[in-house]
């Protein structure tokens, strides 16, 4: 009697499943590799873009473009088949990241008129998104096979969302002066802006002359102020915690005790055992 095909179907699924959440097997270790691999590359062709190229380089990298997002298209398909929920896979930020990321470049080429919109318009701001897939990468505790401990994880994630940070306003910045700002070049030239803009430094051989750059300069600075001491914060508080428990004493509210305290050190309640009503 032939297999029910609607469970050939679910196998086929949680085996798509597996193999893109697993870090283990051969496999899931060789498709971690080269997705990360190729999401370095995605990011660098969009640096080197900024630089004068000859045609033929250019070519090259337009090509290798135009792969690599095919590859994340197929990633982001096979996501959704292998979901046990297809509308929260579909509707999880990552994966709005992955389909934004690879939209400008699918646009092109389905439609070869918005070249020139994506080398000076709307679509190059949102191409500067691509850098945001790395965050994938860091939300699972296995991430690079299980071999790095979590407050490594946690002090990559703080590196990561600094590098980010730069990165996208950089990008931004470039997106927003590099037609009317003389001293806006490369991306190169955007990236030492808004490092030396964001670290106060502030040499004055770089500044900003449109509107958009001024603006951009603003939100980098705010989300500056605000995201990474947020993430810094979470290290020291998990750093500080460790070695404890996190168990709340009901009494004053405090959180985090030895794992051998039996009071809450703050106000001396009980919090690992009740009194026997008998003594």
């Amino acid at each position: 009697m032939p297999a029910d095909p609607s469970l050939r179907s679910r196998d086929t699924r949680a085996l798509v499943r597996f193999y893109l959440l697993d870090h283990r097997t051969w496999l899931g270790k060789g498709i971690d590799i080269a997705l990360l691999g190729l999401n370095l590359v995605f990011v660098a062709i969009l640096v080197a873009e900024t630089y004068p190229l000859s045609s033929s380089v250019r070519t090259v990298l337009w090509n290798a473009e135009v792969a690599i997002a095919v590859v994340f298209l197929l990633e982001y398909v096979l996501r959704l088949y292998g979901a046990e929920n297809r509308l929260a896979e579909a509707l999880n930020v990552y994966s709005a990241i992955d389909l934004i990321a690879i939209l400008p470049t699918l646009l092109v080429v389905v439609w070869p008129g918005a070249a020139t919109v994506a080398s000076v318009g709307f679509l190059r701001v949102i191409r500067v998104v691509r850098v945001l897939r790395f965050y994938r990468f860091t939300q699972d505790a296995e991430f690079f096979f299980g071999t790095i401990s979590d407050n490594a994880l946690r002090a990559l994630k703080l590196l990561l969302t600094v590098l980010v940070l730069f990165f996208v306003s950089a990008g931004l910045f470039y997106s927003a002066e590099h037609a009317a700002n003389p001293a806006v070049d490369t991306f190169g030239d955007a990236f030492y802006y808004v490092v030396v803009a964001l670290s106060t430094v502030g040499f004055g051989d770089v500044v900003p002359v449109t509107a958009g750059g001024r603006w951009v300069t603003v939100a980098a600075i705010l989300a500056g102020i605000i995201v990474i001491p947020w993430q810094a914060s979470k290290i020291v508080r998990e750093w500080s915690h460790r070695g404890k428990v996190a168990v709340t004493c009901p009494n004053c509210g405090l959180s985090y005790h030895d794992s051998d305290a039996s009071h809450c050190k703050a106000c001396g309640h009980v919090i690992y055992q009740e009194f026997d009503s008998r003594e």
